[in-house]
């Protein structure tokens, strides 16, 4: 009987198994197929971009009034702003796509400039359509590149999750269409570097560029762990390291401990040139709330302390569940640099800082002139608008809508029942932003 009873209970417990193991297997392919569709979808879309981008710049070229070409302009900025959306949702990280990104930049902020200055008094020069019909030409050939890899993808049933794992091996990254058609776009716009935009052209610093301007020297994979541990609770455990970046401008290595012991997992991308963190990120489950949103904060703030990041002040917090959010902006003489902003999550439970991001801090961050204001606080006060009752005023350097770095007197007020912040620049008076706080969301719990 006994005999029985354990075989029954043998086999419920293999049956159990089973059933989680399907479970499993189910989830984690509804994952996947999930990711696959909004690769495709991404991929797509930029197609499409590019393909209404090249329309777009074609029509301008045929355009002569201000009252036509300004809105065309403006809307081959805002296609290239959706072009560089779909790419950054697309698995390219390892893969060097920054040229095909410079040039996206480069043509939205050509015609973001000449949109908005006045074309009845300052139409645009020869110098400028020459600049318009070569965009042309680039973004035409750009478009056939796409349509090539699009063909590829539709007639082969190629996937984007096999483009990921391929960029993750060293093997995989000669052996890929999708790769190979994407290494193809990129080598077509490196011919363009010496694309003359003239005076509107605004050249964005990307993070190649940037992370490539980093103090320091080289380090090792081991120096990657090391430093990876100093940001992580976990004692032991398995430990994977990969190269990122190659033909890059800058590289990284993405370095992984896990504790099946403890069923902790941390994760982190670590710049090889001085060794600073791009972000890190503890998978564990949080428990019961024991500390407070300001307990949480002091944690960041000695987090920070701690690993030599200095001069910030925290600038936003919020609650979701048992973490805290927190943001921090770089200060200098007093002024908030938000370009220099880093972003953190703490457990509740015990203080532990689960998620950080310094991507945005390492891409700007530097000693800067601060320019001189061209116009007082009080004469800046006047360009808000007069129904909104300010209730704080301070200096703030922003990024404006060109992607510049600009001085700006901050002012902080409430409208009706909404809070705003707005940005005025410090230099000329000119409204350069403004934002809606987020209230606080309502409960609907209690609501039958």
């Amino acid at each position: 009987m006994l005999r029985g009873i354990a075989i029954a209970v043998l086999v419920i417990g293999i049956a159990g198994t089973a059933f989680w193991g399907y479970q499993e297997h189910r989830e984690k392919t509804a994952v996947l197929i999930n990711a696959e569709n909004n690769y495709q979808r991404a991929f797509h879309d930029l197609t499409y971009q590019i393909d209404l981008l090249n329309d777009k710049i074609g029509t301008t070229l045929a355009m002569n009034s201000r009252s036509s070409l300004s809105p065309q302009l403006a809307e081959v900025w805002k296609i290239t702003s959706q072009a560089h959306n779909d790419v950054g949702q697309l698995p390219l990280t390892l893969l060097p796509f920054n040229k095909t990104e410079e040039f996206l930049a480069n043509v939205g902020n050509f015609s973001y400039k000449a949109a908005i200055r006045d074309l009845d008094k300052e139409p645009l020069t020869e110098k400028e359509y020459s600049t318009l019909k070569t965009l042309y030409e680039q973004s035409g050939e750009i478009q056939q590149d796409l349509r090539k890899v699009q063909y590829m993808v539709l007639e082969n049933n190629l996937r984007w999750m096999d483009v990921e794992l391929a960029l993750a091996t060293e093997k995989g990254q000669t052996d890929n269409t999708i790769i190979d058609g994407f290494k193809t776009v990129e080598k077509t716009v490196e011919g363009y570097s010496e694309t003359d935009f003239g005076p509107a052209q605004i050249n964005l610093q990307l993070k190649d560029e940037n992370f490539k301007k980093l103090p320091g020297d080289k380090i090792s994979k081991e120096d990657a762990v090391q430093i990876t541990r100093k940001y992580t609770p976990i004692k032991g455990g398995e430990v994977k390291v990969t190269t990122n970046g190659k033909g890059s401008d800058y590289g990284f290595f993405s370095v992984s401990i896990q504790n099946p012991e403890t069923n902790l997992e941390a994760s982190m991308d670590i710049t090889k040139k001085g060794g600073y963190p791009i972000w890190f990120l503890l998978d564990r489950d949080v428990k019961n709330q024991k500390l407070s949103l300001n307990d949480a904060s002091n944690k960041a703030i000695t987090f920070l302390k701690d690993h030599n990041f200095e001069n910030l002040d925290l600038f936003e917090s919020a609650q979701y569940d048992n973490i805290g959010v927190f943001t921090f902006v770089g200060t200098q003489d007093g002024i908030r640099v938000y370009p220099d902003a880093i972003n953190m999550k703490v457990a509740l439970d015990n203080g532990d800082v689960i998620g950080f991001s310094a991507e945005d801090y390492l891409k700007s961050h530097k000693a800067r002139k601060i320019p001189q204001a061209g116009i007082e606080i009080e004469e800046a006060k006047k360009k808000v608008n007069p129904n909104l009752k300010v209730m704080d005023e301070k200096k703030a350097i922003i990024l404006n809508d060109l992607n510049e770095e600009v001085l700006c007197y901050e002012f902080t007020g409430v409208l009706g029942n909404d809070t705003f912040r707005i940005y005025i620049n410090a230099e000329d008076g000119t409204e350069e932003k403004v934002e809606k706080l987020q209230n606080a969301e309502p409960v609907y719990e209690d609501v039958v």
